[in-house]
């Protein structure tokens, strides 16, 4: 039974992550492949209450933020040379620096994808609560591809949407049960049906449902509302998303979900062979980690790729 697996692209790199273990593999500018292993005391591991139906996803969706802010962190040294003195590895930003860019990026993600098209909407003379809600959804929905169709254009970015496809290539054919090899990888499909973006997407429609039970409160309910009812929505995209990955081979089904899929094509672009390799290492690191210590089946933790 092969473990579950998931990531995402760093600067110069990939992280991948296990139910217990994530790894971060980066090409350094020397050309060498430097990677550093962490554990993970999950917190879902600990309660039966953690791991119940929407609330693991709150989880989850908060344990994978704090890593990849951690990952990026070392990503972004290991890019730059700048390793810690004594022990060759790079050094991480501090906690306080940590949780500060998390709330920053978290406040923004929630200001332009959440509480800026419920205030857009609301000027909007729309008296309806059903036709209001629909209406915020779709401006959330454009909102959100007009975003990513920017940073799709944006060169800098190209190697990290590279990275990006050669986690989901390493996944993929690691799941396929494929030799992990930089050729074998390459022929894989550059989406995944686990892939972040497209549980973005996800929130938002499962947003319209949520939000239609409230109509159209007061401007200032709505801002509350549509914060405090985040994880909630989160939570239940994440089973979405979880079912979809337990089912890739339901053309039914995935052809419901083939919005989010296509709009991986925006995120993704073909890796190079040496892109995969440093994708495989990450993954074959995890893997490693992940054989030595076996989780037992009542407490398996699911990842997103």
């Amino acid at each position: 039974m092969s473990q579950a697996v998931g990531g995402q692209a760093v600067l110069e790199g990939v992280m991948m992550r296990g139910p217990r273990h994530w790894a971060v593999a980066v090409r350094k500018p020397d050309g060498e492949i430097a990677h550093v292993a962490k554990q993970i005391d999950p917190l879902a591991a600990r309660h039966w209450s953690l791991r119940l139906p929407i609330v693991r996803g709150v989880v989850a969706l908060g344990e994978s933020l704090a890593i990849g802010f951690r990952a990026l962190s070392v990503s972004a040294n290991y890019a730059a040379a700048e390793e810690a003195e004594g022990d060759g590895e790079p050094a991480e930003i501090g906690r306080w620096a940590l949780a500060f860019a998390f709330l920053v990026a978290i406040g923004f993600a929630v200001m332009i994808f959440k509480v800026g098209p419920a205030l857009l909407t609301d000027l909007l003379p729309i008296s309806n609560g059903g036709y209001f809600v629909l209406v915020e959804g779709l401006v959330r929905v454009c909102v959100f591809v007009i975003y990513l169709t920017v940073l799709s254009f944006i060169p800098s970015l190209r190697r990290v949407f590279q990275y990006h496809a050669a986690e989901h290539k390493a996944i993929n054919a690691y799941e396929a049960g494929d030799e992990l090899t930089p050729e074998i990888t390459q022929r894989h499909s550059l989406i995944h049906p686990r892939c972040g973006t497209a549980f973005l997407l996800w929130v938002m429609v499962v947003g319209v449902f949520v939000y239609a039970l409230l109509g159209r409160p007061p401007w200032y309910w709505l801002i509350v509302s549509r914060i405090v009812l985040l994880p909630v929505i989160a939570g239940i995209a994440y089973e979405l998303i979880r079912f979809a990955g337990k089912h890739s081979d339901n053309r039914i089904l995935m052809t419901v979900l083939a919005p989010g899929l296509w709009l991986q094509r925006l995120t993704t672009r073909e890796p190079t062979l040496d892109q995969l390799e440093v994708s495989i290492r990450a993954l074959r690191e995890v893997l490693d980690l992940e054989d030595r210590k076996e989780q037992p089946a009542d407490k398996r933790i699911e990842v997103m790729a």
